[in-house]
């Protein structure tokens, strides 16, 4: 006779086959010494958006990149990292998983006919599949009120998800700018940043000013709906922006994942609180 699969409850928390047999409680050592069961505790789990390169260097065929520093940060700071792969039919599955995004950086620009320019600059290159599948995912993540942090490039996105625009090429825009394509090394601070009081950055990070790191020839222009600017350099340049009608929709210019301040952990720290919150 065939043993019926289904379970019932044991007396000492272990399951037994309904149709009887010789099983032992889950947790009982033979003899009936109960051992130790290890209890692990969930981390929520942080989608990070992936680069994307041609064929070369690495591979002779297209490949992902993302810097190790995106995910030891977030799995120092409590969370699980996720790359998502740009397949923007997974969108939903994606976001179904996770407890938080990532929008990272990279060296592209978004299309400036997403923020409706009439022109486009001639130092612009972009990665449409990318940009296609971070905007919808970013988009879903928003909608579905899952904390968002934009880094670089990604908080560029973001404003543009938001309704806002950008700057195209600093240099040709902002008269007696910064040096925001740094010359030195990107885990050194290249400038810093006036943080606005008042802000979710600012409650964040405990400081009214932060040295940090700079590679991007881009920035926000006019901030989206509902958007407001958290960070400015001293060229006016804008450093940050936070949408405070959600929770946690944030982004930075530059690189928290370098740590080159304290104000970069935290931010980490406050962002990854956040993915728990809802996890």
């Amino acid at each position: 006779m065939g043993l019926d699969l289904a379970l019932i409850p044991g007396m000492a928390g272990g399951w037994f086959p309904a149709g009887g047999g010789d099983v032992k409680p889950r947790g009982l050592r033979p003899g009936g010494a109960r051992r130790k069961v290890k209890t692990i505790m969930r981390r929520p789990v942080i989608g990070i958006t992936l680069d994307a390169e041609e064929p070369g260097g690495y591979s002779k065929f297209p490949w992902y990149a993302l810097r190790q520093n995106y995910c030891a940060a977030v799995s120092r700071s409590g969370g699980l990292p996720l790359p998502l792969p740009h397949e923007t039919d997974l969108v939903e599955p994606y976001l179904a998983e996770i407890d938080a995004l990532i929008v990272t950086g990279g060296h592209f620009d978004v299309d400036p006919a997403l923020f409706g320019a009439g022109a486009r600059h001639p130092t612009v290159k972009t990665k449409d599949r990318r940009t296609g599948f971070e905007f919808a995912v970013t988009q879903g993540a928003i909608e579905r009120g899952l904390p968002v942090l934009g880094i670089c490039g990604g908080e560029q996105l973001l404003n543009v998800v938001l309704g806002g625009t950008l700057i195209q090429h600093i240099p040709d825009e902002v008269p007696g700018a910064l040096a925001h394509e740094q010359p030195n090394p990107r885990n050194e601070p290249g400038h810093e940043v006036a943080v606005v009081a008042g802000t979710l950055l600012a409650r964040i990070v405990g400081a009214n000013r932060l040295a940090v790191n700079s590679a991007h020839h881009q920035s926000v222009k006019d901030p989206g709906r509902g958007v407001v600017v958290n960070a400015t350099a001293a060229d006016g340049v804008i450093e940050g922006i936070e949408a405070p009608a959600h929770r946690f929709c944030l982004g930075v210019q530059w690189h928290p994942e370098f740590a080159i301040n304290p104000g970069d952990a935290r931010l980490f720290a406050a962002f990854i609180d956040a993915a728990g919150a809802r996890a």
